[in-house]
């Protein structure tokens, strides 16, 4: 007599058993597969990024801070602060610093979290707070008055250094910043998701890298228009843009942009320091008539170029107009010492 073997269900049998009896635990365990390995994927992407783009420049240890900076050229000191999401590389493959290098000793740090500078998460990064870091950073390496041009978060970064610490502040210059509290409707995504401490790890270490990449060509657009991208902007490593890490800073800052500009709103009567600033007249990201405009309304004594068919990305498309304003500023400061 012959005897039936019963066969055991295949894998996928089960596993479609188990989705019908347990729906709800068998999305929940696949959401977290899935997480888990866009994790895995968005690290081992960022480690491969770090080793493609290594440190250009040097390494300080500043109130426990590692910040990376880098130095070019000789003359009276020059600092540059770039915007959020950003890094050294924007202003080298700009052209700036090389430009800027042959009258001026040229420094450019990576802000807290950003290109290869950390950011400990015991501080809360406000602009103040990263101009105290930059002026311990630039008091240990021998500079106890500089120029110092910001560009966009960075500019909110430069007047705070200017309004804490002014004897180190010879001249602003100010390009595509944001002074004047609105409505920032893409502040407002960010404390909604990926600036929330936990929540925000999660997204920073899974989703947002993937998005970043699909949205990279929209955001320069907006970024540049109405200009096209230049190709020496090329040289910008959007890998290293794109890490779990850097998306991180990113979000906290844009989550600091309106409560910063609400305080700093209330030292620009205070500077003293020639000021110049600039903007493009077609920005698409700043509005700035109620920013630039503004804030040139409030500085009696301030300079403001308004750089025609010009978007936020100044700094890249017209890097001539920059330099321009740092030799103008330079000229006034001792023009003023005289």
């Amino acid at each position: 007599m012959r005897i039936l073997k019963k066969r055991s269900p295949s894998l996928a049998a089960t596993a479609l058993h188990a989705l019908a009896e347990h729906p709800l635990a068998s999305t929940i365990a696949a959401t977290a597969g899935l997480l888990a390995a866009a994790a895995f994927v968005n690290r081992r992407l960022a480690e491969k990024a770090q080793r493609d783009n290594p440190p250009q420049g040097r390494f300080i240890d500043i109130d426990s801070v590692r910040l990376h900076y880098v130095e070019r050229g000789s003359g009276r000191p020059l600092v540059l602060l770039h915007g959020n999401g950003s890094m050294i590389q924007d202003f080298e493959s700009s052209g700036l610093i090389d430009l800027a290098a042959k009258d001026y000793r040229v420094i450019v740090f990576d802000r807290p979290g950003f290109g290869h500078s950390l950011r400990p998460r015991n501080v809360v990064w406000t602009p103040a707070a990263q101009a105290d870091l930059f002026k311990d950073a630039l008091a240990h390496l021998g500079v106890d008055k500089a120029i110092v041009l910001g560009h966009s978060w960075g500019a909110s970064v430069a007047i705070a250094l200017a309004s804490r610490h002014p004897s180190l502040v010879e001249a602003l210059i100010l390009a595509s910043g944001y002074y004047f509290p609105t409505a920032r409707t893409d502040a407002m995504m960010a404390m909604a998701g990926p600036a929330i401490p936990g929540f925000g790890d999660l997204l920073s270490h899974t989703i947002s890298p993937i998005l970043s990449r699909l949205m990279w060509p929209t955001m320069l657009r907006q970024l540049f228009g109405p200009k096209s991208v230049p190709e020496k902007f090329d040289g910008f490593p959007k890998s290293l843009a794109v890490r779990p890490s850097q998306l991180r800073a990113g979000a906290a800052e844009a989550a600091l942009m309106v409560p910063s500009a609400m305080l700093s709103a209330k030292t620009y009567g205070e500077l003293a320091m020639p000021v110049t600033i600039l903007a493009g007249e077609d920005d698409r990201l700043i509005d700035i008539d109620e920013q630039s405009g503004r804030l040139h309304d409030e500085i009696k004594h301030s300079k403001m170029r308004r750089v025609p068919n010009a978007g936020h990305m100044i700094q890249q498309s017209d890097t001539a107009d920059l330099m321009a304003a740092v030799d103008e500023a330079a000229a006034e400061t001792l023009t003023n010492a005289a």
